[in-house]
């Protein structure tokens, strides 16, 4: 067994030794960069980078085989990449091995450690490992030394596919059975108390997609857990933030874990974006508008309808069967743009190391978790690293502190009945497309103040209650906009302000076309369940369909307007693979149009490309700031129509316009300062 380890070690420094070729092959990306401010992951306009960390030389193994060396090599190289915070996981069993111990009858009679009882005093009184501790002790102390903050996923009995629980805890329900949740506050409160004063500490996770632990029967059961881990964490550390660390919220009143609970109970709410494993988002290529739009949309959403910060807190593409490295890069590139425009706070890379050298679960299971790093077996760093590390260089470089709060205009409305986030994922993309920003509610909430409201894709009969949806139309009235668009969704006291009459209804056996009557739209056909037979009695026809049927309607009503679309719209977008890549319909045009009187009032830049987004940010007064993303791999010269009041006074990244255009490079980006 001694040769094997020193083999092993031996292995492990040539390999290190022969990275160090690498990395000074490399040094010429990396800089010093300005770590002077403090960093926060709630702060709105700040943006942090970093990764999520298993120790290069043993993933899921790094506490068994603990190898500090190493750890100093990693976090060396990952501060040099202008990294600030990474996320670690003291691995259950390996902080808490309790073990359960039986006598006559096979009737338990101790929970404790393997090699003797529970010591009476100190840490092992909670199942806790002295030496864990002193690990983790010890890897603080490396992440000081290179300025690293830690997040720390406390209860991480969930990685990459496989569940890590206490021998003592195998075959109870993980998240809903007493003893269970006795023996994680226990871990919680041990690891919090013994590290609560270490400077490194920036976060305390709840812990790794704990939600994926267990199949919770209820609501309230997922609320009782979080309850227990945040409360057992605010007993002693009343300082830090609470991360709730999850993956696949929702916020309908039928979801187990509401974005809503998670906001209401934490500090922080993450999103973990994959395309690869979120519903919808894996169907055009890595470096196309759809998947570059996943992370930011799913963020705002939990944000927005949790009332907190959201962090992306992992996210990658699933190794090279998914897309090679250059797609991959420009992928981040114009997802770190694009999230750092909407406000979510950083972003997380899975992972720091590849992983396909191990030989042990889940490594031995997933081919999908092996070669997920920024670095690769040899210490290289993958192009990925450059875009971090460039990023970095233009965040430090800016003449401001944090990004002011982007210009929304309007309120997506997401109710109960339909696929909450398929819709609320196609009506992100549609609004950038058309040049403008939404932010998200769910229709139980108290409805928002806005100039627009959009309620996508309505389906069921129970979707809003009857005070909020009287609540909007009194918006309507005192001016506001509203868009509804049909998914067989029923809605009281709407026809008549609609302007329209539904004379009869029926199935749909083939698609629907839809027919602009000014020509200014396309026409395109798309997938529809049911139709009306629709009479416009004071609306306004704005599309039919071929038999002449009204499909696309606007109404006055009051001081505002309302806007009333026949079709699925969102819903059919988000399930039809190519509908924003390959020959896209001009679905955009629809929110456009919605949008363009509030638009023209509240924007001093548009744009006229579905496929490079747009930000507006007040700087001041006689300041602003325009972030355009594009969302292409392929470069974009794109016409600009600026106020006659506003001038561009310098580019903060990529190049000036020229004559009201400017050039943006394939999945790159570029930020305007302007000025009155």
């Amino acid at each position: 067994m001694a040769n094997e380890i020193n083999y092993k070690h031996m292995k492990n420094t040539i390999k290190y030794l022969a990275g160090i070729c690498c990395i000074f092959l490399h040094l010429s990306t990396f800089a010093q960069f300005n770590n002077s401010d403090p960093i926060s992951l709630t702060q709105s306009g700040k943006f942090v980078l970093g990764c999520n960390y298993w120790a290069s030389h043993a993933g899921t193994n790094m506490w068994k085989d603990w190898q500090p060396d190493v750890i100093d090599a990693d976090f060396k190289q990952i501060a040099d990449a202008g990294m600030q915070v990474i996320r670690v996981f003291p691995i259950w069993p390996d902080f808490q091995p309790i073990q359960q111990f039986y006598s006559g009858g096979g009737s338990l009679k101790e929970i404790r450690f393997k090699d003797g009882p529970l010591p009476g005093t100190g840490p092992g009184k909670n199942g806790v490992s002295i030496e864990a501790l002193a690990h983790f002790r010890e890897l603080a102390d490396l992440a000081q030394k290179h300025n690293i903050k830690l997040v720390v996923g406390l209860v991480t009995g969930w990685m990459s596919g496989q569940l890590f629980i206490p021998q003592a805890l195998e075959g109870r329900d993980i998240l809903s059975d007493p003893t269970s949740i006795m023996w994680q506050v226990k871990l919680v409160r041990t690891m919090v108390h013994e590290f609560k004063d270490h400077p490194a500490v920036l976060a305390w996770d709840l812990g790794n997609e704990c939600n994926v632990m267990e199949n919770v029967e209820s609501s309230e059961a997922a609320y009782v857990w979080t309850a227990s881990i945040t409360n057992a964490i605010r007993a002693e550390d009343q300082t830090r933030i609470v991360v709730s660390g999850m993956h696949s919220l929702s916020s309908g009143s039928d979801a187990k874990w509401k974005i809503q609970d998670q906001g209401e109970l934490n500090d922080l709410l993450t999103t973990h974006p994959y395309p690869f494993w979120t519903p919808h988002t894996n169907q055009d290529r890595a470096n196309t508008i759809r998947t570059i739009m996943h992370s930011a949309s799913e963020t705002r959403m939990y944000s927005d309808i949790g009332g907190k910060p959201c962090l992306v807190e992992e996210t990658g593409i699933m190794g090279p069967m998914e897309a090679n490295e250059t797609s991959k890069a420009g992928f981040l590139r114009s997802i770190l743009f694009n999230n750092w425009a909407q406000d979510c706070q950083g972003l997380l890379w899975w992972c720091a190391y590849d992983q396909n050298e191990l030989d042990f679960t889940p490594y031995e299971w997933y081919a999908v978790e092996r070669d997920l790093g920024l670095f690769r077996n040899d210490r290289s760093p993958k192009p990925v690293v450059e875009e971090i590390t460039k990023f970095r260089k233009f965040l430090d470089g800016l003449p401001f502190e944090s990004l002011p709060q982007r210009k929304k205009e309007a309120v997506c409305i997401l109710t109960d009945g339909q696929d909450q986030w398929g819709v609320a994922y196609s009506s992100f993309i549609l609004a950038k497309q058309a040049g403008f920003d939404i932010e998200f509610q769910h229709g139980n909430q108290p409805i928002k103040d806005a100039p627009l409201y959009i309620l996508p894709s309505i389906k069921g009969l129970t979707l809003i209650n009857r005070k909020d949806w009287l609540g909007i139309l009194d918006k309507v009235k005192e001016g506001a906009i509203l868009y509804v668009s049909f998914d067989q969704g029923f809605l009281s006291h709407f026809l008549e302000p609609a302007g329209i009459e539904v004379v009869t209804s029926q199935n749909r056996s083939e698609p629907v076309n839809f027919i602009s009557n000014d020509g200014s739209i396309k026409p395109f056909s798309m997938n529809a369940g049911r139709k009306l037979n629709i009479k416009a009695t004071t609306a306004k026809v704005l599309a039919h369909e071929t038999d002449g049927n009204p499909l696309f309607t606007v109404n006055s009503y009051g001081k505002g307007k309302i806007y009333f679309l026949d079709m699925p719209m969102e819903m059919d977008l988000t399930n039809t693979p190519g509908a924003f890549t390959e020959n896209p319909a001009e679905c955009w045009k629809i929110y456009k149009t919605i949008a363009a009187e509030i638009m023209d009032k509240s924007r001093v830049v548009q744009k006229n490309d579905p496929f490079v987004g747009i930000t507006e940010h007040d700087w001041s007064a006689t300041e602003k700031v325009i972030v355009l993303v594009n969302y292409s791999p392929e470069d974009k010269t794109v016409a600009l129509k600026i106020d006659a009041d506003w001038r561009v006074d310098k580019a903060l990244y990529g190049d000036l316009p020229v004559k009201s255009s400017v050039k943006l490079k394939a999945n790159d980006a570029c930020v305007l300062q302007l000025k009155k």
